[in-house]
């Protein structure tokens, strides 16, 4: 039975994609994380759920050689990687000049730079066996220009337009690359009341993480699609956003402050 590899996948959506994956496509899986603990009660769950095989890495992945310890020890552990799902991911809520350099490191390294060395590294050996899925973690926020969350934009962006060019690269080899374009989603991370959550959730604006998770492995699966932004209300909100005048933006801004804080994503 091949591996499925997932980041970030002791808890929230990566370890429902995680589950998902399991239950849903039978797959090994592979649950790489910063979390021991979490990380190791995930895996045994899993295991004693759905019958496969799974394997830990307890690692900090915002580390410049993480992508290479990650691929090592797939090769050491023999795991065919057919699924790789790059979730990892912090959302940094600040202004940009009063935030310490390490946490913008902290989430360059996660969304850029380790992401991308996993492609590269676990993309090739798909590559050689004509077949494979890569699954990336960007934002519906790689369409805007957020104060407050330049860094997080800014980085998820890039994830959009590198995972839609690598489509292109990987699709002659019977490789299915696909950027996943969230909105608000229901993991009780972010501080709304749960009055305002309610609403949120009536109106279908915050969508539950299961719903995104089986959207996008449906997708990832079973079409040829580069990207996938869950939720109709995402495709009004944006535009709708970007065209927000710029007293608007500052506004909310003020209101914003001090409220949000590093934030698992």
């Amino acid at each position: 039975m091949s591996w499925a590899l997932i980041t970030g996948a002791s808890s929230g959506i990566g370890l429902r994609y995680a589950r998902a994956l399991a239950r849903d496509y039978h797959y090994n899986i592979c649950l790489v994380s910063n979390q021991e603990n979490e990380l190791k009660e995930a895996a045994k769950q899993i295991s004693e759920d759905y019958a496969v095989e799974t394997a830990t890495l307890y690692i900090n992945l915002a580390e410049q050689d993480a992508a290479e310890r990650v691929y090592a020890f797939c090769a050491e552990k023999k795991m065919e990687i057919e699924v790789l799902v790059n979730n990892a991911g912090i959302l940094i809520f600040n202004p940009f000049c009063s935030t310490p350099m390490g946490k913008i490191e902290t989430l360059v390294m996660l969304h850029v730079v380790t992401m991308t060395k996993l492609c590269r590294l676990i993309g090739e050996d798909m590559q050689a066996r004509k077949k494979g899925y890569i699954l990336n973690m960007s934002s519906m926020t790689a369409w805007m220009c957020m104060p407050g969350i330049q860094c997080y934009n800014a980085s998820k962006g890039y994830v959009l337009s590198f995972s839609r060019a690598l489509w292109h690269e990987m699709q002659p080899f019977g490789v299915h690359v696909l950027a996943v374009t969230p909105g608000s989603t229901d993991t009780g991370l972010l501080p709304f009341g749960e009055g305002f959550a309610k609403f949120l959730r009536i109106m279908r604006i915050t969508m539950p993480p299961e719903r995104l998770v089986n959207r996008a492995l449906h997708l990832l699966m079973k079409s040829r699609r580069k990207r996938c932004m869950p939720g109709g209300w995402n495709y009004i909100i944006v535009p709708i956003i970007n065209h927000l005048p710029d007293w608007v933006i500052r506004t909310a801004m003020r209101q914003l402050k001090g409220v949000f804080k590093d934030i698992p994503v």
